[in-house]
């Protein structure tokens, strides 16, 4: 892009000789409404065609097409109505800078503004442009207890625009497709989650009191069916060199020692997260280098309970303070692994972590975590190879979206000019 002239780097070749952009403050392309809750005693509730959208509302989708609130007849009647196909960006609290359209009429919290673009104006490009600027535009709130960027300050952002109404539906027409293939891999994501989740829930037993106390899984591979019931076993007894991890800040990678933080196990995958990479800064002891089939815990916080299963090859990987160290023995790591992401594990957790500070569980108390293994390793090898077939899928999908995501945000960046200094 020339420094002297707005002009993308990116242009379709039909508008290629339509000249240069224009600046344009966001409260002369769009009507702004910021959103307010009623002041009336009709309450808020489940069920219903009045819609009540909150940031709560927006995920990592384009369009909100349906919210669990909604509002009585009186009590959106006091609202500020929101025209379908609205542009919703927040613009109050921690979420500031997430963005959507409406595909309904609707009301907002007063944490929304809503843009509805002039006819002049596309409301697909303004989504689109706002959606590539929202970074800078939160950033705008500064650091505050509660970040905010009043009406006035968001109605006076200035952002390029094409002089042409074509141009700018041309451009959102191709982002918005690319939205749409992001929406539905990620909607196949969801739905092999869903199916690993449902598989393990018929491939492990059932041990709660509503169930009947299950000793055997709802479904079995047919070469184990006379094989008998599980065995009630406790971590403490399928495990050895139980230890706590290293008391060492991190550093920069040092290209050869990697360290593992709580923070580094991804929350989905369960994986090592290797993007921002870390060594420890303390004394490297052996001790603490993880090897294949290790499973550690998080000890305490807000991630007290997660687990992780080191499976990486030719990796030096030590393990921090707040992790604690399983080596499993005489069994299979990662059927020991997969009952640390049941809903009975969960339920333990809950229970176990309770405390009058922050949540924690001790070693000791890892060690008693009890749950049910099949009498023959050949049993747990079975389930442990389908379900990390299934992980192997997952991570392909999650990788997919990902390298979409970095597309998308490349095409942002040649597809909107920056504007000048």
């Amino acid at each position: 892009m020339s420094k002297d002239k707005l002009i993308p780097e990116l242009r379709f070749p039909e508008f290629e000789n339509e000249g240069e952009w224009g600046e344009k403050n966001l409260g002369e392309v769009a009507e702004i409404i910021t959103g307010n809750t009623p002041s009336t005693n009709e309450p808020l509730y489940y069920g219903g065609e009045k819609m009540f959208v909150s940031p709560a509302d927006i995920s990592d989708k384009r369009i909100v097409s349906q919210t669990r609130t909604t509002l009585t007849e009186l009590g959106f009647s006091k609202t500020r109505q929101i025209k379908a196909g609205s542009v919703l960006f927040v613009c109050i609290g921690s979420t500031i800078g997430k963005i959507a359209q409406n595909k309904f009429e609707c009301a907002t919290n007063q944490q929304l503004n809503s843009l509805l673009a002039f006819n002049d104006y596309s409301n697909d490009y303004l989504y689109s442009l706002l959606d590539a600027n929202s970074s800078e535009i939160a950033s705008i709130a500064g650091n505050h207890a509660v970040p905010i960027i009043n009406k006035s300050t968001f109605s006076e952002i200035n952002l390029p625009f094409p002089s042409s109404l074509k141009e700018q539906r041309k451009i959102a027409t191709c982002l918005s497709s690319l939205d749409e293939v992001i929406a539905a891999q990620s909607q196949k994501l969801s739905l092999i989650k869903d199916h690993k989740k449902g598989l393990m829930q018929n491939l492990f037993p059932d041990p709660s009191e509503s169930s009947g106390g299950e000793k055997v899984p709802k479904y079995r591979f047919k070469e184990f069916e006379k094989d008998g019931e599980w065995v009630e076993k406790k971590l403490g007894e399928v495990a050895e060199n139980i230890m706590y991890g290293m008391n060492a800040a991190s550093k920069s990678f040092d290209g050869e020692n990697k360290y593992l933080r709580i923070t580094d196990i991804d929350e989905s995958t369960r994986l090592f997260a290797q993007d921002s990479l870390t060594s420890p800064n303390g004394i490297l002891e052996d001790k603490y280098l993880l090897k294949i089939g290790d499973l550690v815990f998080a000890r305490t916080g807000a991630s007290v309970g997660k687990s992780y299963l080191h499976q990486l090859e030719e990796s030096k990987v030590y393990f921090a303070g707040f992790l604690i160290r399983f080596s499993i023995k005489n069994n299979i790591p990662y059927f020991i692994y997969a009952q640390t992401l049941t809903d009975e594990y969960q339920k333990w957790v809950s229970k176990t972590s309770m405390r009058s500070g922050q949540p924690g569980i001790n070693a000791e108390e890892y060690k008693s975590y009890t749950f049910y293994i099949p009498p023959s390793k050949q049993e747990q090898q079975k389930i442990a190879t389908c379900l990390s077939s299934l992980d192997a899928l997952i991570t392909a999908q999650a990788e997919k979206i990902a390298q979409l995501k970095v597309h998308k945000k490349g095409l942002m960046q040649g597809l909107f000019p920056r504007l000048k200094s």
